[in-house]
């Protein structure tokens, strides 16, 4: 029978959401991590067209999903010294919340990666503008002109180390990556010459030519224009 091993790069899934899911609150990690479920499902679903097992779900060897660990040390912001603590911004509560819940999922596993502060602060680029054309001057800058300096750290080797594992030990046959990254170009060569079929899926993203080409299909598991009335409920067994 037929084994599927789906990689979801986790950054590039919650940036990509809101343009293909935006009946989704991306801000509640509950209806993100259905909206998982449901993307898992698809692609299950349609492979299963052409296998026709009992259930589409007997097809998945295992989903990974790719994500850095919340950064949770504490700053001030750079204009009004106001104490920041990361560990309780929204986005953490939400990213810790979010893994919780996709810990518990079936055949499922949260690979993580660490956000590492390469900068106190970067001004952006709005504001570079402004200060150059002299719209507005240093003394006007505030603290939403700013963002924290993060920047993640072994996310993208974490999923080309498993790409590299799972190829050789033939644990899947086919391999659906949910990226359009073209850092990727070498795992999948690799995993494309040991005969494992891979399928990306750039949620509707436009696709480097370099990674195109090193493939062997191309398919978004999220129509174009989903709603609640038409999207596809995940199957019981996802949970």
């Amino acid at each position: 029978m037929r084994r599927v091993a789906i990689l979801i790069d986790g950054g590039f899934f919650l940036k990509r959401l809101p343009s293909v899911r935006p009946d989704v609150d991306c801000a509640d990690p509950v209806q993100v991590d259905r909206s998982i479920g449901q993307l898992i499902w698809s692609h299950l679903e349609h492979l299963n067209k052409q296998h026709k097992c009992a259930s589409p779900y007997a097809l998945l060897y295992r989903c990974f999903f790719y994500d850095a660990s919340p950064y949770t040390d504490k700053a001030h912001y750079p204009i009004s010294k106001k104490p920041i603590n990361y560990a309780k911004s929204k986005q953490a509560i939400f990213r810790f919340e979010l893994f919780e819940l996709l810990r518990k999922r079936r055949r499922f596993a949260v690979r993580l990666g660490k956000l590492r502060k390469y900068r106190s602060w970067v001004l952006s680029e709005k504001a570079q503008k402004e200060l150059l054309t002299k719209k507005r001057s240093v003394d006007d800058l505030m603290d939403e002109d700013f963002a924290s300096g993060f920047r993640q750290k072994a996310v993208d080797m974490r999923i080309g180390i498993d790409i590299a594992s799972l190829t050789p030990k033939k644990q899947a046959d086919t391999i659906i990556l949910v990226s359009a990254d073209s850092d990727f170009v070498p795992a999948t060569k690799l995993a494309r010459r040991e005969g494992v079929e891979v399928i990306l899926d750039p949620l509707w993203h436009t696709v480097h030519s370099d990674l195109h080409e090193h493939i062997d299909g191309l398919r978004s598991g999220f129509g174009k224009h989903m709603d609640k009335d038409t999207e596809k409920t995940e199957a019981s067994e996802a949970q």
